[in-house]
C-alpha cells in the first residue's frame, strides 16, 4: 500500500527512511537479540543509543557545551508549569508574548505560579501578525521572557529572535525546531514536543543553559525539576525509550540530508511554492500577514467556505490527507515539516490548481 502525503500538524510524518530502518531493527537491534522497546534503559545497548542521539542533536543544532539536553516525558504542555517552577528563582514575575493558542495555554498555566506580564498581544487581529521588537514592552526585572516562535494552529511565525537585554529567553519550538539553523546561545531554554519534527509522540526535548539549573522552588515536584534530569542524564526514571531511539534515527537522517542548512533550503522552497499558489488567485487566501507566515504550518481558506468539504474529500481521494484546519480556526492547514517530501507539496499545489479549475 502506497504511503499518503500526511499534512497533519502532529503526530506528523516521519521520514520514510527512518521508518524503514526502525522496521528492519524492530526485532533485533544491532545483533543484541532484542528490540529497542525491550531494552533496559540502563543497559549498555540502550545507553549507546541514548548517548549517540544526544550527541547527534548537539551536532546538528550546534548546541554549546554550557547547555544540558534533556529527554523528558509529559509533552511540551508540562513545561508550561515546569518553567515558572524552575526559573522564577527569587523573582515574582515573568514576561510572556501572547501570539496564539499555545502562547495562551502557557500564559494560563504560568499565572498559577507568578505574575504574568503580557508584553505583546496580537489577539486583537486574530493572531495573524507578529509583534515587532519595538512593540515588546519588556520588564528588565522579569525572571524570563517566554514566547512561541511558531504557532502551530494559527500558522504565525516570528521572523526574528527577540532581544531581551540579558533576561533569559525561553522558546516553545515544538513546531519549528530542526527546520533551519538557529543560534542556541541566544536562548536560556528551548523546549519542544517531539511529534512534529523530531519523532513519535511521547518525548519532549529541553535544551537549557547550565546557570538556569538548580533554582527550582521548594515545592517543585521531583519529576518537574530540571536539575533532577540533568543530574541523571535523563534517566532518573524510565524514559520514553522507543521515542528517544526514533528521535536518534531522525537526527542521523538530518545529518545525511546535509544538516540544518540543507534542510532549511528545502523547507523554504516548499513553503514558497505553497504560498505562491495561495496568493496567485482569489480562490484561496491566507489569513496571516506575509512577514509572519510559518514555514511549517500553512493555514489557508477557500473564498467559498461551502466548498471546504468537497476540497477535503477530493484531496483525500488524491492521497493528500489531514488538511482540515484546526477546529478553532477552520479552513485548511498544511503542515509541511522536514519529513514532508517536496513531491508532497508539489502534489498539493497541483491539486489546488486543479480543484480551482474544476469550480470555474
Amino acid at each position: 500500500m502506497a504511503r499518503k502525503f500526511n499534512f497533519s500538524a502532529g503526530p506528523a510524518m516521519l521520514p520514510t527512511a527512518v521508518i524503514e530502518r526502525a522496521q528492519a531493527e524492530m526485532l533485533d537491534w544491532n545483533g543484541s537479540g532484542m528490540s529497542t522497546m525491550e531494552m533496559s534503559h540502563r543497559g549498555k545497548e540502550y545507553m549507546s543509543i541514548a548517548t549517540k542521539a544526544e550527541q547527534d542533536l548537539r551536532d546538528v543544532m550546534a548546541i554549546p557545551d554550557n547547555y544540558k539536553v534533556l529527554f523528558l516525558q509529559g509533552g511540551a504542555s508540562s513545561q508550561f508549569a515546569a518553567i515558572p517552577l524552575n526559573l522564577l528563582g527569587d523573582k515574582t514575575s515573568a514576561d510572556y508574548l501572547n501570539t496564539g493558542m499555545w502562547s495562551k495555554k502557557a500564559i494560563a498555566e504560568a499565572k498559577r505560579y507568578c505574575t504574568v506580564n503580557i508584553v505583546a498581544d496580537t489577539s486583537d487581529n486574530g493572531f495573524t501578525t507578529v509583534p515587532t521588537q519595538a512593540e515588546l514592552n519588556l520588564n528588565p526585572d522579569a525572571a524570563y521572557v517566554h514566547y512561541t516562535p511558531n504557532e502551530t494552529i494559527g500558522g504565525v511565525e516570528f521572523d526574528y529572535i527577540p532581544e531581551t537585554n540579558g533576561v533569559p529567553l525561553i522558546a516553545d519550538m515544538s513546531s519549528t525546531i530542526l527546520s533551519r539553523p538557529i543560534d542556541v546561545s541566544k536562548f536560556g531554554m528551548i523546549y519542544a514536543g517531539a511529534q512534529k519534527n523530531i519523532g513519535p509522540a511521547g518525548l519532549t526535548i529541553v535544551i537549557i543553559r547550565d546557570d538556569l539549573l538548580g533554582n527550582a522552588s521548594a515545592n517543585t515536584p521531583t519529576m518537574f525539576n530540571y536539575a533532577t534530569h540533568a543530574d541523571n542524564d535523563s534517566m532518573y526514571n524510565t524514559p520514553a525509550t522507543y521515542a528517544w531511539y526514533m528521535a536518534g534515527l531522525v537526527f542521523e537522517w538530518i545529518k545525511e540530508q546535509g544538516g540544518l542548512e540543507a534542510i532549511a533550503v528545502v523547507n523554504k522552497r516548499k513553503a514558497d511554492k505553497l504560498y505562491a499558489v495561495i496568493d496567485s488567485s482569489d480562490f484561496y487566501g491566507s489569513p496571516v500577514a506575509k512577514n509572519g507566515r510559518s514555514w511549517m504550518n500553512v493555514p489557508f481558506t477557500l473564498a467559498d467556505a461551502d466548498l471546504d468539504a468537497a476540497f477535503l474529500k477530493s484531496a483525500a481521494e488524491n492521497g493528500l490527507i489531514t488538511l482540515k484546519g484546526h477546529r478553532s480556526v477552520g479552513g485548511m492547514r498544511a503542515s509541511i515539516y522536514n519529513a514532508m517530501p517536496e513531491e508532497g507539496v508539489d502534489a498539493l499545489v497541483a491539486f489546488m490548481k486543479e480543484f480551482e479549475s474544476s469550480q470555474a
